[in-house]
């Protein structure tokens, strides 16, 4: 099948609230691959809680009229003149959150690639997948696991990946209690890899059936988003983009707890009183993207480990729908667009 010369595609047409219709479905052209990029036919892209932040202005505008979408699953079709032979046509590629980094900065030289001031992300600083065509750098391109749809892999790829380096900031110790707030796309998946280290995890979430798929996938206990768990935690993921739960989340860590941030975007975070929410050598941490080197930890681990993926489909032409259940609570697990 030939390359067409134009594609459908969403892209942001004023960012605001979902109910003023924020995102369009467009006709576009299909785009180009720089000299070190891949082309990729869109199969399945996932809907993150990222893009309902940029469709409705709670991430500043790095792009007008971007095409959101992050969580790419598609096949290679085409790619630059300096874009390597490490994919060829038809190959299974995914796209993730992180695009570019500079490589050169005191961060990237570290190691800490997704602290680089320069970095460059899927579907806010370039069009993403919520398209039939998307382009990636060779470089930040990922091969994916056997034995997964295409739906269930689109979540592993932020959800996913952003869930594995907030397990790792909130430094579970051998055999501890993991409390987990929200329990939606990122949630599920690190929950699981938490219980398949040894971790016991209890969650407090808003929603009936998040409650019932995380004792499912074996959580010790589900409860409400404020509720308190039932024993002190050793640490602490704040999935759900309530900066209100934060102090809540403080106030069950046991002493010498961490708890871990790991949205992009918080609304407003209550006064701390440090007695109770910081002493005792209590910790308070963000998340900030993730380096490849945790993707491709986080892939090899679901390659080893079978996920259970979480996913509720939508056609390309129902995005609006999807990121409109996504911020009204309709969605247990992840959405995905199915392109």
């Amino acid at each position: 099948m030939g390359i067409p010369d134009v594609m459908s595609g969403w892209r942001v047409r004023e960012p605001g609230p979902m109910r003023g219709e924020p995102v369009e479905l467009a006709e576009l052209p299909v785009p180009e691959p720089g000299p070190s990029e891949l082309l990729v036919r869109v199969r399945v892209c996932g809907v993150c809680r990222t893009d309902l932040h940029v469709a409705e202005g709670d991430l500043p505008v790095h792009r007008g009229h971007v095409v959101p979408g992050h969580e790419v699953v598609g096949e290679v079709v085409g790619w630059g003149d300096e874009a390597g032979s490490d994919f060829g046509l038809g190959d299974r590629v995914g796209i993730g959150w992180l695009r570019q980094t500079c490589g050169e900065c005191r961060h990237c030289r570290r190691g800490r690639e997704n602290l680089c001031p320069h970095s460059r992300y899927t579907g806010w600083d370039v069009d993403g997948g919520y398209a039939e065509f998307a382009t990636v750098p060779s470089a930040f391109a990922h091969r994916l696991p056997d034995g997964y749809l295409d739906e269930e892999l689109a979540p592993l790829l932020c959800a996913g990946i952003i869930g594995y380096r907030a397990l790792m900031c909130a430094e579970v110790p051998e055999g501890g209690r993991l409390g987990i707030y929200g329990f939606g796309g990122s949630a599920h998946l690190a929950a699981q890899v938490a219980l398949a280290r040894g971790a016991e995890v209890h969650v407090m979430t808003r929603g009936e059936r998040a409650r019932e798929l995380a004792l499912e996938l074996g959580a010790s206990s589900a409860s409400g988003a404020a509720d308190p768990p039932p024993v002190p935690l050793d640490s602490a993921i704040l999935f759900a983009p309530v900066g209100e739960l934060v102090p809540t989340a403080l106030a069950a860590l046991d002493r010498g707890g961490t708890l871990a941030v790991a949205g992009i975007h918080l609304s407003d975070i209550p006064p701390l009183n440090y007695q109770r929410h910081l002493f005792q050598e209590r910790t308070l941490r963000s998340v900030t993207a993730n380096t490849r080197a945790d993707a491709r930890e986080f892939l090899e681990f679901a390659g080893t480990h079978r996920l259970l993926v979480n996913a509720m489909g939508y056609s390309l032409d129902e995005a609006d729908r999807a990121l409109s259940d996504l911020k009204e609570g309709r969605v247990t697990g992840a959405a995905v667009l199915i392109v």
